[in-house]
């Protein structure tokens, strides 16, 4: 029993996890789970609208529940053995199918700095850059009105503070974040900063060094990949089309409000 992975490219934790495998040509069978439409939001319709997961076949969302006791994506098995939580996964990865070492270096200090990144990101970059997306189009997607355009504003600013202090102590004058070549410090930032853009919200515009790091990060994973993996963030706003059932509308309209209070 080979490798699965079940992912949502929705998810930037997920495209983390498939754009790492894919560049490192790790084997794996796509185990496609739409948390939009399983197990989280609503219904799609039937036919039409919405970019395809790469390589994905009918839904898994059940699967993942028995996969990961955290009932969430991403979740990986691997035979006997499942895992959950994104940094867990792409260690175990990295470990198992001995990737090049930039991904996560041997040398002690350079590994710390790794480590210092991912412990620094989920309270700072990751607590920011999703609620663009949330405030922009899931929110007004189940309430049926838009958020004030001061929430919006009130996340930018948070966000550009993360922003100034990532390209300040993290990228500062360097390729990558750790040095000269590409590692999950890097591919993790990524993902998370695609997740304002692809609702509008360009944070790499009027930022030059932080535009010139995403281009590296793209050269080093390879554009097409990088791109197919972004292909559904950056239609982000084709979900206006799903069907939401009323009842769950009810239920979660205000826990998402919650969210960003």
């Amino acid at each position: 029993m080979g490798l699965e992975l079940y992912l949502d490219l929705l998810s930037q934790p997920c495209r983390s996890i498939y754009i790492f495998a894919r560049s490192n040509n790790i084997p794996f069978e796509f185990k496609h789970v739409e948390l939009f439409k399983d197990s989280v939001l609503g219904k799609r319709p039937a036919a039409g609208s919405g970019a395809e997961q790469p390589r994905a076949g009918p839904s898994n969302s059940e699967g993942t529940g028995k996969v990961s006791l955290l009932k969430k994506v991403p979740a990986l098995k691997d035979g006997d053995f499942t895992l959950a939580e994104c940094t867990a996964i792409l260690l175990y990865l990295s470990r198992k199918y001995n990737t090049p070492d930039h991904w996560y270096p041997s040398d002690i200090q350079k590994r710390a700095r790794v480590d210092e990144y991912l412990s620094w990101h989920h309270a700072n970059i990751r607590a920011n850059a999703p609620k663009t997306m949330w405030i922009k189009v899931l929110i007004p997607l189940f309430t049926g009105q838009p958020l004030p355009s001061e929430k919006l504003q009130e996340v930018m600013e948070g966000l550009s503070t993360s922003l100034k202090q990532f390209e300040e102590r993290f990228l500062q004058d360097k390729a990558f974040i750790i040095g000269s070549e590409i590692s999950l410090a890097d591919l993790v930032a990524i993902v998370e900063l695609m997740q304002p853009v692809g609702v509008g919200c360009d944070i790499f515009e009027d930022r030059p060094r932080l535009m010139e790091w995403r281009r590296r990060v793209e050269d080093a994973v390879g554009k097409e990949l990088f791109f197919q993996a972004h292909e559904m963030i950056l239609n982000i706003k084709e979900l206006s089309n799903i069907q939401i059932d009323p009842q769950l509308k009810e239920q979660l309209a205000p826990v998402l409000m919650k969210m960003l209070k």
